[in-house]
């Protein structure tokens, strides 16, 4: 189960989703309690392990400012968490390794989520960030040629059952592992990895590599 832990905005919470088990860490890019500037956010990265995959949050940016952006922090996968068109995801992808975009739970255009050019689709909340929690149901209709990122509400406490209903390849939290905004707590981040990991799933459900390997470009 890939791991992803959002809302990194410093060098000390870094290293320990890292040290737990973590896959993934990101840095949000857009207005948030936890948004931290490219450069920060690239001398973090500097100092990670290099299987560790980075992941840059935008919302709504432009398709030039998100490329300067994760150019500027060495950054591995941008992570569109907007109302990014498939023409915008397409440039992104076009210039950055890996693309995750996302998707409100429900809506329409995850139906149509096949059409976007990115490596996954990532599932939330109506509002990012919020630590809400969303039927779980509404992910279902998902579509399964992609690999899924399921986020919104996840926590220890739900994030096995969350994991063995909607079958997703990976999962995302920030505010369920927090003991403020962008400051995580040691014990909700190793509780988190060790549920999700914890979680059964058809093998084939995560046997899905991602198509880029970021350790080659370190």
């Amino acid at each position: 189960m890939f791991v992803k832990i959002c809302g990194i905005t410093n060098e000390e919470d870094a290293l320990l989703a890292v040290a737990l088990g973590a896959d993934a860490v990101g840095f949000v890019f857009a207005p948030s309690p936890r948004q931290i500037a490219p450069a920060r956010a690239g001398d973090i990265a500097r100092r990670l392990p290099p299987e560790v995959l980075t992941v840059g949050v935008f919302r709504d940016e432009t398709q030039e400012r998100v490329v300067e952006a994760m150019n500027k922090a060495g950054l591995r996968a941008a992570q569109l968490h907007g109302r990014e068109s498939v023409a915008t995801t397409q440039y992104v992808a076009d210039h950055v390794p890996l693309v995750f975009k996302a998707f409100e739970a429900g809506s329409s255009e995850l139906d149509r989520a096949s059409r976007y050019p990115a490596d996954a689709i990532l599932v939330d909340a109506a509002t990012p960030g919020s630590g809400r929690l969303f039927d779980w149901a509404l992910a279902e209709n998902a579509p399964r040629d992609k690999r899924l990122i399921m986020a919104g509400g996840l926590h220890a406490g739900n994030v096995r059952d969350a994991i063995e209903k909607v079958l997703p390849w990976g999962v995302d939290v920030a505010t369920g592992v927090e003991k403020a905004p962008g400051r995580k707590d040691p014990r909700l981040v190793r509780a988190f990895i060790a549920e999700a990991r914890s979680a059964k799933v058809p093998v084939e459900t995560v046997a899905k590599p991602l198509p880029y390997d970021w350790q080659e470009d370190t």
